[in-house]
Parts: C-alpha cells; sequence; structure tokens
C-alpha cells in the first residue's frame, strides 16, 4: 500500500510542476498586465501612497480600512514563504531563481489587483452587517454561466478552508514550535500552547479585532525582519554588485557547481524561482481578495491598487533582503536549505548569536501573523459553504488545531497544503480569465471618472 505522505508529494509535484500551475499562473498574469496595461508600472507610486500614506476612505461601506485591510492580506502572505521559500528557491534553482522570483512578483501584481477588484465589485453583506468577498463570490455571481460559476466558486471555499488548517494553521505552529526549540530550547507543547491562547485572543475578535490587530503588529515585524537583512546588506555592501550579477547571469545560463552547492540548470532556476515566488506572495491563489472585500470602500478599483501592493512589499521588497542577505555571505555554497540557509546567512552576516536569534524570532512572527490571516480566510469560505452558525465552531477548532499542529509530525500536512493551494488557485484562475473583461473596463471607466 502507498504511502499516504508520498502519494500527496507526488500529486504536489505534479500541481505546482512545469505542466499546470506555474505557466498557468504567469500566462495568466501576462494576459492581465497586457488588458491592464501595465499597471502594476503605471501606477504603483500612486498604489503606495493610497495605501500607506492615505490609509482609508471615509465615510464607506466596510469593516475595516485600506490600510487594515491591506495588512490582513500581509499578515498571511509575509511568512516563511520569505525566510524559508526563498532559501529554497535559491538552494535548488541557485541564483538565478531570484530573478524569475522578481518576475512572478511584478507580474503577479496585475493578478492581485485583478482578484481584489473583483472582490469588491461583488462582495455582499451578511446577516451580522459584515462584508463577504473573494473568489468564491465573484466566481459565482460574476460567470454568466451561473452553473460553472456556481461550481467554481464551491470548489474554491472548500480548498480554501481545507488550506486553512494547513499552509494557514498547523504547518505554521509547527515552524514555529521547532525554531523556538532549536533556538532557545522551549519545548514544543509550551509554544503551542501560548500561540494558540495569542491567536484565539485576536481571532474571536473577528475581522475588526484581526484588523486592528495586524495593523500594528505587521508593520513591526517586516521593519524589525528588514532592519536585520538590511545591516547584512550593509556589512556586505561590497558583494552586493557580485551577487547581483550572479542572478542575472544564473536567471538565463544557469549556475555551475560551487562549494557545497551543486549546480543548477536555467530550467530549475525558472521552475523554483516561480513557484517559491507564488508560494510566498500568493498571486493568483484568490485568498487576498477575501481580505480586501473588507476594506472600506466605494471603489473597486481603489481597493485594487492597494492590494497589489502586497505583490510588491512581500516578493520584490522582503525576499529580495533575504535573497541578497544570503548570496553576498556566500551562504548559499553551503550545501544548506530551508530556513537553516537563512539561519546561516543572518548568523555569518551578524556577529555573536544575533544572527540566529533574529531569524527564529521573525519566522515566529511570520508564521503567527499568518494564522491570524487566513483563519479569517477560512472564516469566510466556512461561512459561503455552510451559513453563519459556523464561524464560531470554526474559530474554536481552528485555534485548538494551532496546539495540536505544534507537537505533531506534519510531513503529509505539508504535502496536502502544497495541493490544497495549488487546487485553490485553478477554479480562481479560470474565473479571473472569464471575468478579464469586466476588471478592464472597471478600471478604465475608474481611471477615466477620477482622473488619478
Amino acid at each position: 500500500m502507498s504511502d499516504p505522505t508520498a502519494v500527496v508529494q507526488r500529486i504536489g509535484n505534479f500541481v505546482w510542476g512545469p505542466y499546470l500551475l506555474i505557466p498557468l499562473l504567469l500566462l495568466t498574469g501576462l494576459y492581465l498586465t497586457i488588458r491592464l496595461r501595465g499597471i502594476q508600472f503605471r501606477k504603483l507610486w500612486h498604489s503606495l501612497y493610497v495605501a500607506l500614506i492615505v490609509r482609508r476612505e471615509k465615510g464607506a461601506e466596510g469593516d475595516i480600512s485600506h490600510f487594515q485591510a491591506l495588512m490582513t492580506a500581509l499578515a498571511a502572505t509575509v511568512g516563511t514563504g520569505n525566510i524559508v521559500g526563498v532559501a529554497t528557491a535559491i538552494a535548488t534553482g541557485g541564483p538565478g531563481a531570484l530573478f524569475w522570483m522578481w518576475m512572478t512578483g511584478l507580474v503577479g501584481m496585475a493578478t492581485k489587483f485583478s482578484e481584489a477588484l473583483l472582490s469588491v465589485k461583488f462582495r455582499v453583506t451578511d446577516g451580522r452587517g459584515e462584508q463577504c468577498g473573494g473568489p468564491m463570490y465573484y466566481l459565482s455571481n460574476g460567470i454568466r454561466w451561473r452553473g460553472l460559476g456556481k461550481a467554481l466558486g464551491w470548489l474554491f471555499a472548500l480548498f480554501a478552508v481545507c488550506a486553512s488548517f494547513g499552509i494557514g494553521n498547523m504547518v505554521q505552529s509547527n515552524s514555529v514550535a521547532h525554531a523556538l526549540n532549536t533556538s532557545f530550547r522551549v519545548p514544543v507543547w509550551v509554544t503551542g500552547l501560548i500561540l494558540a491562547v495569542a491567536a484565539g485572543l485576536v481571532i474571536l475578535g473577528g475581522i475588526k479585532s484581526i484588523g486592528k490587530f495586524t495593523g500594528v503588529f505587521v508593520p513591526v515585524m517586516i521593519a524589525a525582519y528588514m532592519l536585520g537583512s538590511g545591516l547584512v546588506l550593509i556589512l556586505f555592501a561590497g558583494q552586493i554588485p557580485e551577487a547581483l550579477g550572479l542572478v542575472f547571469e544564473g536567471a538565463f545560463s544557469g549556475t555551475a557547481a560551487a562549494g557545497g552547492f551543486a549546480g543548477a540548470a536555467v530550467r530549475q532556476a525558472i521552475r523554483f524561482g516561480v513557484a517559491r515566488g507564488i508560494f510566498s506572495n500568493e498571486s493568483g491563489l484568490g485568498s487576498a481578495g477575501i481580505a480586501a472585500a473588507a476594506a472600506q470602500t466605494e471603489e473597486p478599483v481603489r481597493q485594487a491598487l492597494v492590494s497589489m501592493t502586497q505583490t510588491f512589499i512581500d516578493t520584490i521588497v522582503v525576499c529580495s533582503f533575504t535573497g541578497l542577505a544570503i548570496l553576498v555571505t556566500g551562504g548559499w555554497q553551503e550545501g544548506l536549505n530551508g530556513a537553516a540557509l537563512t539561519q546561516f546567512a543572518f548568523a555569518h552576516g551578524l556577529p555573536g548569536e544575533w544572527g540566529g536569534w533574529i531569524v527564529a524570532v521573525c519566522l515566529s512572527m511570520f508564521a503567527f501573523s499568518t494564522m491570524l490571516g487566513w483563519s479569517y480566510y477560512g472564516e469566510k469560505s466556512i461561512e459561503y459553504l455552510m451559513g453563519e452558525r459556523f464561524i464560531l465552531p470554526y474559530r474554536i477548532v481552528f485555534i485548538v488545531a494551532i496546539f495540536f499542529g505544534a507537537i505533531r509530525s506534519l510531513d503529509f500536512v505539508w504535502g496536502l497544503s502544497d495541493v490544497m493551494n495549488g487546487l485553490m488557485a485553478l477554479p480562481n484562475l479560470v474565473g479571473l480569465l472569464l471575468l478579464s473583461g469586466v476588471i478592464a473596463r472597471e478600471t478604465m471607466d475608474y481611471f477615466k471618472r477620477t482622473g488619478e
């Protein structure tokens, strides 16, 4: 009888392999970039201004501000992918993988813009007066063939609920528990209990509680990590030009074996750079649209502009700091992978024990924030599938699962999480392509009316 873990890993390798999701996600992002005339390049600074300076649209319908919606989405995406995912991409695809992560992020901004626009346009108000939106709503209400739309929306919500307990819950608490146990000898059950209680205090308050907390916690979390990685780059500033040369050379000609690095072809750089870039920023998965739908706004395009900055911050900024720190310190040649590679880079780049401590603490913060964001995604998905009365039971089960994730071995859950994440993307991408005309018309009309 086949090992269940091996089976889900094989399925995950196919779903995230070079013949299904990777080309579909990239080509969808390129198509939307063309239809929107490169909006992520034309309107990036305006988007950052609205997201980080203006922050809210006073008097508009919604549950949380533009900024809080962005921070909730960033809470879910700025996670282990920014520490572990970048390291894995470079360890297996070479320095050139970082270039393909950048390309994935740039086209992914158009995808993220489109997801948020549709999520706000097709959102509804539930019996509690809260906004409900995301792919399940724009698939079921926006696609002309209602039977197809409803089927796609139901599938997305089902896969999102499953993913919320995997990549959004147990694998995160498991990563934190083992990181703190390795660095500070904290028993895994203690970490699990603390995480469950802390998350429960935020999650049980709903989206307004999550939005208020992430609005403060996420900027501090990102700033702390960038301060540590930025210091590494300052101390190794002389190696940055050489590191950038390795990135561009490896992206188009592959990377020869060096030190403990076994070498990588261009195909590996593309495959792992794209796959880990998507894993990090979630562009195309549709999940961030659920948070965007809660924003206080009367203009779907305005929130879409705010939401696309999430991919820019996550991949172009945070992932770049991680990747360059790994390259300038020579860590990529040590034969290490995952969090161990990032920890080596920081430990080698910073004096004393600070490097390893920073990675352990930031990994814990990133994972905790991911659990908060994904709890909301799962909650809205279960509400779509089964109704409002299942929200509180879902929250309680989600909190309990955090504890058990910390104390269990999760090889099977890791594999299943990859599959569920990938399966979320399939109905969402179909919807984005079918509704691309709506996206383009809404965008054109908005800029014509506002002159922005």
